[in-house]
Protein backbone atom coordinates (compact mmCIF):
# COMPACT_ATOMS: atom_id res chain seq x y z
CA UNK A 1 0.00 0.00 0.00
CA UNK A 2 1.31 3.46 -0.74
CA UNK A 3 -0.32 6.65 1.23
CA UNK A 4 -1.57 9.29 -1.40
CA UNK A 5 -1.01 11.81 1.34
CA UNK A 6 -1.62 12.48 5.03
CA UNK A 7 -4.04 15.10 6.72
CA UNK A 8 -3.57 16.69 9.93
CA UNK A 9 -6.34 16.55 12.90
CA UNK A 10 -6.29 19.18 14.80
CA UNK A 11 -8.13 19.01 18.81
CA UNK A 12 -8.32 21.65 21.58
CA UNK A 13 -6.72 21.80 25.05
CA UNK A 14 -9.26 19.31 26.72
CA UNK A 15 -9.22 17.00 24.41
CA UNK A 16 -5.53 16.77 24.19
CA UNK A 17 -5.64 16.66 28.15
CA UNK A 18 -8.14 13.59 27.35
CA UNK A 19 -5.85 12.07 24.92
CA UNK A 20 -8.48 11.76 22.21
CA UNK A 21 -6.08 12.06 19.30
CA UNK A 22 -3.72 9.52 20.46
CA UNK A 23 -7.17 7.32 21.25
CA UNK A 24 -8.91 7.28 17.71
CA UNK A 25 -11.53 4.64 17.30
CA UNK A 26 -13.23 5.91 14.79
CA UNK A 27 -13.92 8.24 11.61
CA UNK A 28 -16.63 9.25 9.03
CA UNK A 29 -16.73 12.05 6.51
CA UNK A 30 -19.13 14.56 6.17
CA UNK A 31 -19.40 17.35 3.65
CA UNK A 32 -16.77 19.60 4.85
CA UNK A 33 -16.49 17.94 8.10
CA UNK A 34 -15.03 14.73 9.94
CA UNK A 35 -16.84 12.96 12.31
CA UNK A 36 -14.24 11.18 15.18
CA UNK A 37 -14.50 9.45 18.35
CA UNK A 38 -11.53 8.32 20.88
CA UNK A 39 -12.05 4.95 23.03
CA UNK A 40 -11.58 6.98 26.09
CA UNK A 41 -14.11 9.48 26.41
CA UNK A 42 -18.33 9.55 26.07
CA UNK A 43 -17.99 12.19 22.76
CA UNK A 44 -17.81 12.71 19.28
CA UNK A 45 -15.49 15.37 17.61
CA UNK A 46 -16.33 17.54 14.41
CA UNK A 47 -13.49 18.73 12.94
CA UNK A 48 -13.64 21.04 10.38
CA UNK A 49 -11.55 21.34 6.91
CA UNK A 50 -9.24 23.99 5.83
CA UNK A 51 -10.43 23.71 2.56
CA UNK A 52 -13.69 21.54 1.86
CA UNK A 53 -12.73 21.23 -1.92
CA UNK A 54 -9.01 19.46 -1.26
CA UNK A 55 -8.64 19.33 2.64
CA UNK A 56 -4.78 18.99 3.89
CA UNK A 57 -6.17 19.69 7.66
CA UNK A 58 -9.06 19.98 10.08
CA UNK A 59 -9.19 21.94 12.77
CA UNK A 60 -11.99 24.06 14.80
CA UNK A 61 -12.69 21.23 16.87
CA UNK A 62 -16.57 21.02 18.67
CA UNK A 63 -17.56 18.60 21.03
CA UNK A 64 -20.90 16.69 21.46
CA UNK A 65 -21.18 14.55 24.57
CA UNK A 66 -23.70 11.75 24.18
CA UNK A 67 -24.65 12.65 28.00
CA UNK A 68 -26.06 15.41 26.91
CA UNK A 69 -27.87 14.27 24.05
CA UNK A 70 -29.05 10.65 25.03
CA UNK A 71 -29.83 9.35 28.59
CA UNK A 72 -26.93 6.79 29.13
CA UNK A 73 -26.69 3.39 31.59
CA UNK A 74 -24.98 4.81 35.03
CA UNK A 75 -26.62 7.46 36.02
CA UNK A 76 -24.85 11.28 36.27
CA UNK A 77 -22.87 13.06 38.31
CA UNK A 78 -19.63 12.54 40.38
CA UNK A 79 -17.67 9.00 40.49
CA UNK A 80 -19.82 8.40 37.26
CA UNK A 81 -17.56 6.84 34.97
CA UNK A 82 -17.53 8.71 31.40
CA UNK A 83 -15.84 6.25 29.03
CA UNK A 84 -18.31 5.12 26.71
CA UNK A 85 -15.54 3.42 24.86
CA UNK A 86 -17.17 4.71 21.31
CA UNK A 87 -15.87 1.90 18.26
CA UNK A 88 -17.60 3.13 15.51
CA UNK A 89 -19.22 5.73 14.00
CA UNK A 90 -22.06 5.95 10.41
CA UNK A 91 -23.83 8.88 8.96
CA UNK A 92 -26.54 8.00 6.87
CA UNK A 93 -29.37 10.19 6.18
CA UNK A 94 -29.95 12.54 8.45
CA UNK A 95 -28.17 10.36 11.61
CA UNK A 96 -25.11 10.07 13.18
CA UNK A 97 -24.92 6.75 14.52
CA UNK A 98 -22.46 5.79 17.48
CA UNK A 99 -21.73 2.04 19.30
CA UNK A 100 -19.63 1.15 22.30
CA UNK A 101 -17.58 -1.69 22.56
CA UNK A 102 -19.72 -3.46 24.76
CA UNK A 103 -16.68 -5.28 26.22
CA UNK A 104 -15.08 -6.18 29.41
CA UNK A 105 -11.84 -4.88 30.32
CA UNK A 106 -9.05 -6.72 32.17
CA UNK A 107 -6.66 -4.63 34.37
CA UNK A 108 -3.15 -3.79 32.50
CA UNK A 109 0.41 -4.58 34.22
CA UNK A 110 2.52 -1.60 34.07
CA UNK A 111 5.96 -1.11 34.58
CA UNK A 112 5.79 -0.93 38.31
CA UNK A 113 3.68 -3.60 38.87
CA UNK A 114 5.71 -7.03 40.21
CA UNK A 115 4.68 -10.52 41.37
CA UNK A 116 1.72 -10.87 43.03
CA UNK A 117 0.07 -6.98 42.32
CA UNK A 118 0.59 -7.83 38.65
CA UNK A 119 -1.54 -11.00 38.77
CA UNK A 120 -3.78 -9.75 40.86
CA UNK A 121 -4.44 -7.13 38.28
CA UNK A 122 -4.99 -10.01 35.51
CA UNK A 123 -7.26 -11.31 37.66
CA UNK A 124 -9.37 -8.35 37.75
CA UNK A 125 -12.73 -8.20 35.18
CA UNK A 126 -14.67 -5.28 34.89
CA UNK A 127 -17.30 -3.79 32.89
CA UNK A 128 -19.25 -0.23 32.17
CA UNK A 129 -22.96 -0.21 31.30
CA UNK A 130 -22.06 2.66 28.83
CA UNK A 131 -20.06 0.71 26.93
CA UNK A 132 -23.41 -0.78 26.29
CA UNK A 133 -25.04 1.82 24.27
CA UNK A 134 -26.15 2.09 20.52
CA UNK A 135 -27.10 5.64 19.86
CA UNK A 136 -29.00 7.70 16.62
CA UNK A 137 -28.49 11.16 17.16
CA UNK A 138 -30.12 13.92 14.61
CA UNK A 139 -28.20 16.06 12.64
CA UNK A 140 -29.20 19.54 11.23
CA UNK A 141 -27.30 22.34 9.57
CA UNK A 142 -26.13 25.32 11.94
CA UNK A 143 -24.63 28.18 9.86
CA UNK A 144 -23.53 25.89 7.13
CA UNK A 145 -22.20 22.97 9.52
CA UNK A 146 -23.53 19.74 10.41
CA UNK A 147 -24.61 19.98 14.31
CA UNK A 148 -25.64 17.16 16.43
CA UNK A 149 -28.86 18.23 18.25
CA UNK A 150 -31.51 16.36 20.95
CA UNK A 151 -34.21 16.89 18.76
CA UNK A 152 -34.51 17.87 15.38
CA UNK A 153 -38.08 18.98 15.27
CA UNK A 154 -39.28 15.79 13.85
CA UNK A 155 -37.16 12.72 15.59
CA UNK A 156 -35.21 12.94 19.50
CA UNK A 157 -32.09 11.43 19.74
CA UNK A 158 -32.25 7.81 20.71
CA UNK A 159 -30.13 5.16 22.29
CA UNK A 160 -30.83 1.25 22.65
CA UNK A 161 -28.72 -0.10 25.68
CA UNK A 162 -30.71 2.20 28.39
CA UNK A 163 -33.11 -0.12 29.85
CA UNK A 164 -34.63 -3.31 29.50
CA UNK A 165 -32.29 -6.06 27.78
CA UNK A 166 -29.33 -4.42 26.52
CA UNK A 167 -26.96 -5.83 23.14
CA UNK A 168 -24.67 -8.52 25.49
CA UNK A 169 -28.25 -9.51 27.51
CA UNK A 170 -30.24 -10.50 23.59
CA UNK A 171 -26.84 -12.78 22.95
CA UNK A 172 -26.63 -14.21 26.50
CA UNK A 173 -28.63 -17.80 24.93
CA UNK A 174 -26.93 -17.51 21.48
CA UNK A 175 -24.84 -20.98 20.44
CA UNK A 176 -21.91 -19.18 19.12
CA UNK A 177 -21.44 -15.72 21.35
CA UNK A 178 -22.50 -16.68 24.16
CA UNK A 179 -19.43 -18.43 25.70
CA UNK A 180 -17.67 -15.35 24.68
CA UNK A 181 -19.10 -12.81 26.83
CA UNK A 182 -17.27 -13.48 29.98
CA UNK A 183 -13.94 -12.81 28.69
CA UNK A 184 -12.58 -9.34 28.26
CA UNK A 185 -12.60 -7.81 24.56
CA UNK A 186 -8.48 -8.22 24.06
CA UNK A 187 -9.04 -11.95 25.23
CA UNK A 188 -11.06 -12.64 22.32
CA UNK A 189 -14.14 -12.03 24.17
CA UNK A 190 -16.96 -10.12 22.85
CA UNK A 191 -15.94 -6.39 21.23
CA UNK A 192 -18.09 -4.12 19.20
CA UNK A 193 -15.36 -2.62 16.78
CA UNK A 194 -17.47 -1.08 13.57
CA UNK A 195 -21.00 0.31 12.82
CA UNK A 196 -22.10 0.42 9.31
CA UNK A 197 -26.18 1.60 8.40
CA UNK A 198 -27.57 1.16 4.90
CA UNK A 199 -31.14 1.66 5.04
CA UNK A 200 -33.11 0.39 7.75
CA UNK A 201 -30.54 -2.27 8.49
CA UNK A 202 -27.48 -1.80 11.18
CA UNK A 203 -24.08 -3.80 11.14
CA UNK A 204 -21.97 -4.46 13.82
CA UNK A 205 -18.31 -5.71 13.33
CA UNK A 206 -16.93 -7.68 16.07
CA UNK A 207 -13.43 -7.35 16.72
CA UNK A 208 -13.86 -10.49 18.72
CA UNK A 209 -14.59 -13.26 19.18
CA UNK A 210 -13.01 -15.32 16.21
CA UNK A 211 -13.89 -18.76 15.88
CA UNK A 212 -11.60 -20.56 14.08
CA UNK A 213 -10.45 -18.00 11.56
CA UNK A 214 -14.51 -16.51 11.18
CA UNK A 215 -15.52 -13.24 12.04
CA UNK A 216 -18.60 -12.10 12.74
CA UNK A 217 -20.84 -9.18 11.46
CA UNK A 218 -24.34 -8.67 13.66
CA UNK A 219 -27.68 -7.17 11.57
CA UNK A 220 -29.70 -5.69 13.75
CA UNK A 221 -32.90 -3.80 12.93
CA UNK A 222 -33.38 -0.69 14.82
CA UNK A 223 -36.67 1.42 15.00
CA UNK A 224 -37.29 4.15 17.84
CA UNK A 225 -39.82 3.01 20.70
CA UNK A 226 -43.43 4.06 19.93
CA UNK A 227 -44.06 4.90 24.02
CA UNK A 228 -40.68 6.31 24.30
CA UNK A 229 -39.20 8.36 21.04
CA UNK A 230 -35.46 8.93 22.98
CA UNK A 231 -35.55 4.76 22.86
CA UNK A 232 -34.89 2.55 20.04
CA UNK A 233 -35.67 -1.19 19.94
CA UNK A 234 -34.90 -4.06 17.79
CA UNK A 235 -37.26 -5.60 15.66
CA UNK A 236 -37.52 -9.00 15.37
CA UNK A 237 -35.83 -11.30 12.55
CA UNK A 238 -37.91 -14.36 11.23
CA UNK A 239 -36.21 -16.96 13.49
CA UNK A 240 -37.81 -14.55 16.55
CA UNK A 241 -34.54 -13.79 16.72
CA UNK A 242 -33.14 -8.97 17.18
CA UNK A 243 -30.28 -9.74 15.31
CA UNK A 244 -28.97 -11.47 12.46
CA UNK A 245 -25.16 -12.79 12.27
CA UNK A 246 -22.68 -13.49 9.16
CA UNK A 247 -19.40 -14.67 9.30
CA UNK A 248 -16.19 -13.55 7.32
CA UNK A 249 -13.02 -15.15 6.29
CA UNK A 250 -10.93 -12.58 7.28
CA UNK A 251 -7.67 -15.14 7.62
CA UNK A 252 -8.09 -15.26 11.31
CA UNK A 253 -8.60 -11.44 12.23
CA UNK A 254 -11.33 -9.56 13.65
CA UNK A 255 -13.25 -6.66 12.60
CA UNK A 256 -11.83 -3.38 13.24
CA UNK A 257 -14.40 -1.00 11.63
CA UNK A 258 -16.72 -0.87 8.64
CA UNK A 259 -17.69 1.54 5.87
CA UNK A 260 -20.52 1.55 3.55
CA UNK A 261 -19.43 1.68 -0.30
CA UNK A 262 -22.97 1.42 -2.30
CA UNK A 263 -24.26 -2.14 -1.32
CA UNK A 264 -20.43 -3.25 -0.49
CA UNK A 265 -18.94 -3.15 2.81
CA UNK A 266 -15.35 -2.32 3.47
CA UNK A 267 -13.80 -4.52 6.46
CA UNK A 268 -11.01 -3.01 8.04
CA UNK A 269 -9.71 -6.15 9.54
CA UNK A 270 -6.86 -6.61 12.34
CA UNK A 271 -5.71 -9.06 15.16
CA UNK A 272 -8.67 -9.59 17.66
CA UNK A 273 -5.71 -9.96 20.32
CA UNK A 274 -3.61 -7.41 21.66
CA UNK A 275 -1.06 -7.79 18.83
CA UNK A 276 0.54 -5.43 16.04
CA UNK A 277 -0.49 -6.56 12.58
CA UNK A 278 -1.29 -7.15 10.06
CA UNK A 279 -3.77 -5.39 8.92
CA UNK A 280 -6.07 -5.15 5.64
CA UNK A 281 -8.95 -3.86 4.00
CA UNK A 282 -11.40 -6.29 2.53
CA UNK A 283 -14.71 -5.52 0.57
CA UNK A 284 -17.27 -7.73 1.45
CA UNK A 285 -19.43 -7.55 -2.24
CA UNK A 286 -23.07 -7.21 -1.86
CA UNK A 287 -23.12 -7.04 1.64
CA UNK A 288 -26.26 -4.47 1.80
CA UNK A 289 -28.52 -6.98 -0.48
CA UNK A 290 -28.46 -10.03 1.76
CA UNK A 291 -31.72 -11.11 2.56
CA UNK A 292 -30.53 -14.24 5.37
CA UNK A 293 -27.35 -15.29 7.38
CA UNK A 294 -24.52 -15.18 5.28
CA UNK A 295 -21.12 -17.41 4.97
CA UNK A 296 -18.90 -14.96 3.35
CA UNK A 297 -15.60 -15.94 1.18
CA UNK A 298 -14.36 -16.77 -2.19
CA UNK A 299 -15.43 -14.09 -4.64
CA UNK A 300 -17.73 -12.79 -2.21
CA UNK A 301 -14.95 -11.19 -0.34
CA UNK A 302 -11.74 -9.69 -1.96
CA UNK A 303 -8.34 -8.22 -0.43
CA UNK A 304 -8.41 -5.01 -1.74
CA UNK A 305 -5.52 -3.26 0.62
CA UNK A 306 -2.56 -3.81 3.69
CA UNK A 307 -2.07 -1.02 5.66
CA UNK A 308 1.05 0.02 7.70
CA UNK A 309 0.94 -0.86 11.55
CA UNK A 310 4.20 0.23 13.71
CA UNK A 311 6.08 -1.77 16.48
CA UNK A 312 3.43 -1.22 19.64
CA UNK A 313 1.76 2.05 17.96
CA UNK A 314 -0.19 2.83 14.88
CA UNK A 315 -2.92 0.56 14.85
CA UNK A 316 -5.39 1.49 11.99
CA UNK A 317 -8.91 2.14 13.98
CA UNK A 318 -10.88 3.81 11.58
CA UNK A 319 -11.88 3.91 8.20
CA UNK A 320 -13.91 6.36 6.23
CA UNK A 321 -14.30 7.65 2.60
CA UNK A 322 -13.06 10.95 1.89
CA UNK A 323 -15.38 13.08 -1.23
CA UNK A 324 -18.06 11.19 -3.44
CA UNK A 325 -18.50 7.02 -2.60
CA UNK A 326 -17.06 6.56 -6.32
CA UNK A 327 -13.81 8.30 -5.57
CA UNK A 328 -12.01 5.36 -3.96
CA UNK A 329 -10.10 7.78 -1.07
CA UNK A 330 -9.77 6.31 2.38
CA UNK A 331 -9.19 7.99 5.26
CA UNK A 332 -7.18 5.78 8.04
CA UNK A 333 -7.00 6.89 11.54
CA UNK A 334 -4.95 5.68 14.13
CA UNK A 335 -5.07 4.51 17.81
CA UNK A 336 -1.54 4.62 19.71
CA UNK A 337 -0.04 6.74 16.94
CA UNK A 338 3.98 6.57 16.46
CA UNK A 339 5.75 9.96 17.78
CA UNK A 340 6.17 10.97 14.12
CA UNK A 341 2.51 11.22 13.38
CA UNK A 342 2.28 13.81 16.15
CA UNK A 343 2.68 17.39 15.09
CA UNK A 344 3.75 20.09 17.44
CA UNK A 345 0.54 22.30 17.60
CA UNK A 346 -1.13 19.34 18.67
CA UNK A 347 -2.49 17.29 15.87
CA UNK A 348 -2.03 14.05 14.49
CA UNK A 349 -1.78 12.78 11.13
CA UNK A 350 -4.14 10.46 9.34
CA UNK A 351 -3.55 8.86 5.96
CA UNK A 352 -5.53 8.83 2.94
CA UNK A 353 -4.97 5.53 0.71
CA UNK A 354 -6.68 4.94 -2.79
CA UNK A 355 -8.69 1.95 -3.00
CA UNK A 356 -8.06 -0.30 -6.36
Amino acid sequence: MRTERTVTLRFGTASRRSATHTNLSAVRSDGPVLWVAGDETATIERLVADDPADPTSYGDQATFSLADLVPLPGGTGPGVEEEADVEGLARTGDALWAVGSHSLRRRRIRDEHDGEQALRRLARVTGQPRRQVLVRIPVVDVDGLPTLVKDDGTRSAAVFGTRGKDLRDLLADDEHLAPFLPIPGKDNGLDVEGIAVSGERVYLGLRGPVLRGWAVVLELRPEVDRRDPARLRLRKFPDGRRYRKHVLRLAGLGVRDLCPQGEDLLVLAGPTMDLDGPVYVYRWHQACAAEEPTVVRGDRLTRELALPFGDGDDHAEGIGLLGPAGDGRLLVVYDSPAPARLTADGGVLADVVRLP
